[in-house]
C-alpha cells in the first residue's frame, strides 16, 4: 500500500502536515507492506531533508500512491482522479465557498475522507487540532491584553517554536488581579487551560469566581450548565441541554459582570442560545475588555465576533454601542482576537500531535479490514456519489441550497 503526504497549496500557505518524519518512519516499521512518499514542499514545517533523513522518499510525483493525506482543501486543479483523499474539506456544513470543490471530487471519482468526521465507535472525533487552537488562542489573548493596556509585549506565536516557548514567554509577564473566564470542557478549552496552568494562574470554582475577590489573577472553566439555564428554571443535566437547546437561555452575563478577559472555547450549536448578545455588550454591567474567541463563530454566540481575524492581523476592536468594528486602541472598544486557523501558528507541535492520533486510529484501519468502521464512517464520497451518511449534501452539491 502506498500513501503520500501531499503539498499544501491553499493560500495563505499552511505549514502543518498529517504525519511528521518520525511518524512516517515508525509506521513503515510497524507495517512492512506500507510505503510512504512525501511530495516536495518548501513551506512545510518539516523540510524535505527531514523526511529524507528518516528514509522517506521525497518526490514531485505521487501519482502511483493510493491514499493522499493533506490538511487543508486541495485546489481543484490539483486533484488527482480516482484517489482516496484525506483533508479538511469544509463542506459538511454546506459551506458555499467549497461547493465547487465537492462537485469536482465527485466528478473525479475521488473517495473523500474528511478529518472532521473521523470518529470512533461512539462517534467521538479521534483526530483534531483543537487542543492547539486552545494553546495558541490563550497565548494570543494575553498578547492582546498586553497591547490593549500597554503593559507588556509578547512576540507573535508564529515566531516561537513550540508550546514550551509560548509558556516560557507568558511566564515572564506580570498580570494584575484580573478574572478570566473560559467556556467549554473539550479539547480547545483544555488546551487553553494548559496555558493558564503553565502560567501558574489559580483556578477557582464558578461560585468563588462570582462571589469572591482575589488579590491575584484567577480563572474559572465553565461547562454548558454553568452559562445556560432552562427557561422554566428546572435543573436537569447537560444531555437535556444538548437534546433540547431551544428550551434554554444564557445566564453568562453574571460572569461578564465580574470578568476582565474571556476565552471562548466552547462548541456551539445554532439552536443553542447566544452567550451574550449585542444588547448585553452595551450594558454598563458588561465588564469584559479582551475576548479571545477561539471557537470563532462569526455573527454567532459571542456578539463581538463580527468577523474572523487573521494570523497577520489577529486583533480588532468592537464598539459595543455602535456594534461596529473600530480601532482596537479605542478606549471604548472590546479587543477581539478571532483567528480561525490558530493551530497553523504552532505547526510543529500541532503536526506531531495530530499525526500521533492519525497513526493510532486511522492507519490501522487500512490493515485490519476497517474492523472498527473508522474509514466507513468518514467516507463522504465513493464512485462519484455521496455515501449514505452524507446524502444530506445532495441539494448543496446540486446548487439548490
Amino acid at each position: 500500500m502506498k500513501i503520500a503526504i501531499i503539498k499544501e497549496r491553499k493560500n495563505p500557505p499552511d505549514r502543518r502536515v498529517v504525519l511528521s518524519p518520525k511518524a512516517c518512519k515508525n509506521l513503515m516499521e510497524i507495517y512492512p507492506n506500507l510505503e510512504i512518499k512525501v511530495e516536495s514542499s518548501d513551506v512545510r514545517v518539516f523540510t524535505d531533508d527531514a523526511y529524507r533523513n528518516e528514509g522517506i522518499m521525497v518526490t514531485d510525483n505521487i501519482s502511483d500512491c493510493e491514499v493522499l493525506l493533506g490538511v487543508k482543501e486541495v485546489p481543484i486543479d490539483y486533484l488527482i482522479p480516482n484517489k482516496k483523499y484525506f483533508f479538511f474539506s469544509h463542506t459538511i456544513k454546506k459551506q458555499p465557498y467549497n461547493r465547487a470543490l465537492l462537485q469536482a471530487i465527485l466528478d473525479n471519482q475521488i473517495e473523500l475522507y474528511d478529518h472532521e468526521v473521523i470518529t470512533n465507535t461512539k462517534k467521538q472525533r479521534v483526530v483534531a487540532f483543537g487542543r492547539y487552537a486552545g494553546i495558541v488562542g490563550a497565548y494570543n489573548g494575553f498578547r492582546a491584553f498586553g497591547i490593549k493596556y500597554n503593559t507588556f509585549e509578547l512576540p507573535k506565536a508564529s515566531q516561537l517554536e513550540h508550546q514550551k516557548a509560548l509558556i516560557a514567554a507568558l511566564q515572564k509577564i506580570s498580570l494584575p488581579a484580573i478574572k478570566i473566564v473560559l467556556t467549554g470542557k473539550g479539547r480547545v478549552s483544555n488546551g487553553a487551560k494548559e496555558m493558564l496552568d503553565g502560567m501558574n494562574i489559580t483556578e477557582v470554582s464558578p461560585d468563588d469566581y462570582l462571589n469572591k475577590n482575589f488579590d491575584k489573577p484567577v480563572y474559572t472553566q465553565l461547562d454548558v450548565l454553568d452559562y445556560n439555564q432552562r427557561k422554566d428554571a428546572k435543573v436537569i443535566d447537560m444531555y437535556n441541554f444538548f437534546n433540547n437547546p431551544t428550551e434554554y437561555k444564557s445566564n453568562f452575563m453574571r460572569f461578564a459582570k465580574v470578568s476582565d478577559m474571556y476565552f471562548a472555547c466552547h462548541f456551539w450549536d445554532k439552536e443553542a442560545p447566544y452567550l451574550f448578545s449585542r444588547e448585553d455588550a452595551k450594558s454598563a454591567d458588561f465588564n469584559i475588555k479582551v475576548i479571545a474567541d477561539i471557537s470563532c463563530d462569526v455573527d454567532g454566540p459571542v456578539a463581538s465576533t463580527i468577523r474572523a481575524s487573521t494570523i497577520a492581523e489577529p486583533i480588532y476592536g468592537y464598539h459595543p454601542q455602535t456594534e461596529k468594528e473600530v480601532d482596537y486602541k479605542d478606549a471604548d472598544a472590546i479587543m477581539v482576537m478571532a483567528v480561525d486557523n490558530l493551530p497553523a501558528e504552532l505547526p510543529n507541535d500541532a503536526s506531531v500531535g495530530f499525526g500521533e492520533s492519525f497513526a493510532k486510529y486511522v492507519i490501522p484501519a487500512f490493515f485490519d479490514g476497517d474492523s472498527e468502521g473508522v474509514l466507513k464512517r468518514a467516507k463522504m464520497t465513493e464512485k462519484g456519489q455521496l455515501t449514505q451518511e452524507f446524502k444530506y449534501l445532495q441539494d448543496y452539491v446540486d446548487g439548490k441550497e
